[in-house]
């Protein structure tokens, strides 16, 4: 399979309406669409086959397939993402015929289509369980704060690494680029059917960052390198920042 491509892959996008800092936070109007429809969108610019977004509550489903997007319900009762994409791959694809699971994040309206195709490209070897992304980290700032998940890796080229710790910390240390982690995952199928069997692991209860749990149980994740960190929508000031992004004029 040729994964700059997504041929067999399917893109399910997690959708929850409970948010302590945004309440109804998929639902809120970015440019005349709910935010998870911008999502939606986004991923169907990379040019994906087939989109889902796993939902928990009536109204999103409404302003997906409203949307002309396909929508699946999950249980409210997930604690992570990941659990809520497998609930959803389960039932919308019970045969088996996606290889790779694409896990974009619900709150990222601002991502680029070609970052979200850059994830499969790690996938090209075999050898790999989870593919996933990040970008130099630019702002000083951002190398010291915990809300900033760096990635430290053993570069495998230019614009690869092999992922070797995930952290809320400053690393690694010393002098060399310092990586922002990106939050959105292409597992092979067979590696998301592992990740979501196994219970949650030290390293990950501690850092409070659910890849951990591949990496303690020798799971090989590869991260591509991008140019742009998306804004994850927050806050209500992540979210007219998104609206301010995509009100400007874009090749979209």
């Amino acid at each position: 399979m040729n994964y700059h491509h997504f041929g067999q892959a399917l893109v399910l996008i997690p959708a929850r309406m409970a948010s302590t800092r945004l309440p109804g936070k998929p639902l809120a109007d970015i440019c005349g669409l709910p935010m998870i429809v911008q999502v939606a969108k986004r991923a169907r610019e990379a040019g994906a086959s087939r989109i889902i977004v796993a939902v928990d509550h009536a109204d999103i489903f409404s302003a997906v397939t409203g949307a002309g997007f396909e929508a699946v319900m999950t249980s409210p009762d997930h604690q992570s993402g990941s659990d809520r994409i497998f609930e959803a791959m389960t039932k919308a694809d019970p045969d088996g015929k996606a290889s790779v699971i694409v896990n974009v994040q619900g709150d990222l309206p601002t991502i680029d289509p070609e970052s979200i195709r850059a994830a499969l490209r790690p996938l090209e070897d075999p050898a790999v369980d989870i593919a996933t992304l990040a970008a130099v980290i630019g702002e000083e700032a951002e190398k010291t704060n915990p809300n900033v998940v760096k990635v430290v890796g053993s570069p495998l080229s230019g614009s690869r690494l092999k992922a070797l710790y995930f952290t809320r910390a400053t690393a690694p240390h010393g002098q060399g680029p310092f990586y922002h982690h990106i939050g959105l995952y292409a597992y092979r199928r067979t590696a998301l059917e592992r990740f979501v069997s196994l219970p949650p692991s030290t390293l990950e209860k501690r850092e409070s960052l659910e890849q951990l749990r591949a990496l303690e149980a020798d799971m090989r994740i590869d991260v591509e390198i991008v140019d742009t960190v998306p804004l994850g929508v927050d806050t209500p000031a992540d979210l007219e920042k998104a609206r301010l992004a995509l009100s400007s004029p874009s090749p979209r």
